[in-house]
């Protein structure tokens, strides 16, 4: 395993050496350093991972750490197809969703790039139909708001991006509903019509509880109001599983697949992003994918030390497993992207929350940061005091955008402003004679900064950190496309469901006997 080689070793060594080094003393005895630590791609994409406890002697046994786990075999082989989802035995091919129609990617002898435009064009199609008004509810009136019910990978990418996108939005409402929780439902079905209200119904399989709950009581809310014939206008799917979505009373040229080989979590660029292409059309969305695309071609492509996927991860393994900092914050000065991290938590804890390598060992290294952030400045009146003089490290990502979408410049320069200064304080920190005002600096950050949040650059920051995920994996050893820890919580869960309107006796731990008792007696009250 990884952390038993030479090379982590040399790392183990190297931040013994280092570990007391100040940032400050980095900048000061380098004046070149940000110009060596930056990188600009495409649209002028600038990444400063300047603001981090490294040198280039850091950045060399990094990288010699990523050659040491054959992370170029590794991207060859996802971007070939190969089957690298072992547990499943399938590609993880969500770079595919977004090729140019010009590609060919060829999985078991099959060019799939065909498939995947068949598949985005009907989708998008579907979309313009839509927006346009040219395609109607029941009663003939044009579709108003679109519900999309989903939770996970079929919710939170498309949500998070639907916000983001939301200047290049056209008239139509966009809602979501993921949680089972009966008041989520019911609050957002009660302020809509039944005869300008579009259902997409979001799961690959159909069978998801908590979305197929949801479904159910969305039909049902809509039957009360309308005929069954009606609901063939106003229910879609995205789903594999064509004959649950027919039973459901959906028609056929509304069931919009997804191949098997894109994950949940690494799916909002393909026909799960169906509300995304709702919401901001077909041009804006082939713009997105665009984004994605050229983040795609970056990571391929270029030379590690340059590689901007790939030095991320590597700079976030040397906080988490040599620094033991088991944080990291994601903080967008943007509000569009508020719920960006949210999307990020499930991408990269579910994909990296392992303790078990691809060999079947249990790993004694931590993977997977815990992921949290919200946005500035309202973080900064929130948990930043905790970054500034915690007695923990936490690394943090900055998320800045130049130029808003609503003319107001002065907003946006405080904005703007308010981010570098906390990267800037954090990194160099603040003395003073009075003891509680001392803050020691020292404290590490990238910046993501990039002009205007457009459809183009937010695919680039969606693909950037999807594959900074894929290495993180890649050096642990770990599959990043599986989450039987999620399966086994849902198994368990309908177990329990079973049982609580039954008096059988249970038998599970003394707790949770105690609290299905406690479900069965109140539940009538």
């Amino acid at each position: 395993m990884i952390h038993q080689t030479g090379i982590w070793a040399s790392l183990q060594s190297h931040h013994q050496a280092t570990k007391s080094w100040h940032m400050r003393d980095l900048f000061a005895q380098n004046p070149h350093r940000f110009d060596q630590m930056h990188e600009v791609l495409a649209e002028d994409f600038l990444v400063d991972y300047s603001k981090n406890r490294i040198t280039e002697e850091t950045l060399d046994l990094l990288l010699h750490l990523a050659e040491q786990a054959q992370l170029r075999e590794h991207i060859n082989a996802m971007f070939r197809g190969d089957k690298i989802n072992l547990s499943e035995n399938r590609p993880a091919l969500h770079i595919a969703s977004r090729l140019p129609k010009t590609a060919q990617l060829s999985v078991e002898g099959e060019d799939v790039v065909p498939q995947v435009h068949q598949s985005l064009e009907k989708a998008l199609n579907f979309a313009e139909q839509v927006r346009s008004g040219s395609l109607k509810g029941f009663t003939g009136k044009p579709f108003t708001d679109i519900v999309n019910i989903g939770i996970g990978g079929s919710d939170l990418g498309a949500k998070a991006l639907s916000l983001a996108l939301k200047p290049f939005s056209g008239s139509l409402n966009i809602h979501f509903v993921s949680n089972v929780d009966p008041a989520y439902l019911s609050e957002t079905l009660q302020r809509l019509s039944p005869e300008t209200t579009l259902f997409i119904i979001s799961s690959k399989s159909f069978t998801t509880a908590e979305v197929f709950i949801n479904a159910q009581l969305a039909r049902q809310w809509f039957l009360n109001r309308q005929p069954e014939k009606a609901i063939a206008h106003h229910f879609v799917a995205v789903s594999n599983n064509l004959k649950q979505a027919s039973d459901f009373g959906i028609k056929e040229a509304f069931i919009f697949s997804m191949a098997e080989w894109v994950g949940g979590r690494f799916s909002v660029t393909s026909t799960i992003g169906l509300l995304l292409m709702l919401a901001i059309g077909e041009n804006h969305f082939r713009a997105f994918l665009s984004g994605a695309h050229e983040m795609d071609r970056h990571f391929h492509d270029a030379p590690f030390r340059h590689n901007v996927p790939v030095l991320l991860a590597l700079i976030d393994i040397w906080y988490l497993n040599f620094y033991h900092a088991y944080t990291r914050c994601i903080v967008p000065y943007h509000h569009g992207l508020h719920l960006f991290p949210a999307h990020l938590q499930q991408l990269m804890m579910e994909s990296n929350g392992k303790s078990v390598s691809l060999s079947g060992q249990m790993l004694d290294i931590p993977t997977s940061p815990v992921i949290f952030g919200t946005e500035g400045t309202d973080a900064q009146h929130s948990y930043f005091q905790l970054l500034h003089q915690g007695s923990h490290l936490i690394p943090a990502d900055f998320i800045v955008v130049v130029r808003d979408e609503y003319r107001q410049p002065e907003s946006q320069k405080v904005l703007f402003s308010n981010a570098l200064a906390q990267t800037q304080v954090l990194m160099s920190g603040h003395e003073d004679s009075s003891n509680e005002k001392f803050m020691q600096g020292n404290r590490p950050s990238n910046t993501i900064a990039i002009p205007r949040l457009t459809p183009f650059h937010c695919g680039m920051l969606l693909a950037l950190y999807e594959h900074r995920t894929f290495v993180q994996s890649v050096i642990w050893g770990i599959n990043a496309f599986d989450q039987w820890g999620v399966q086994y919580g849902k198994i368990a869960a309908q177990k329990i469901q079973s049982q609580l309107d039954t008096q059988e006796e249970v038998n599970h731990d003394a707790s949770t006997n105690a609290l299905i008792q406690f479900f069965r007696k109140h539940r009538n009250d």
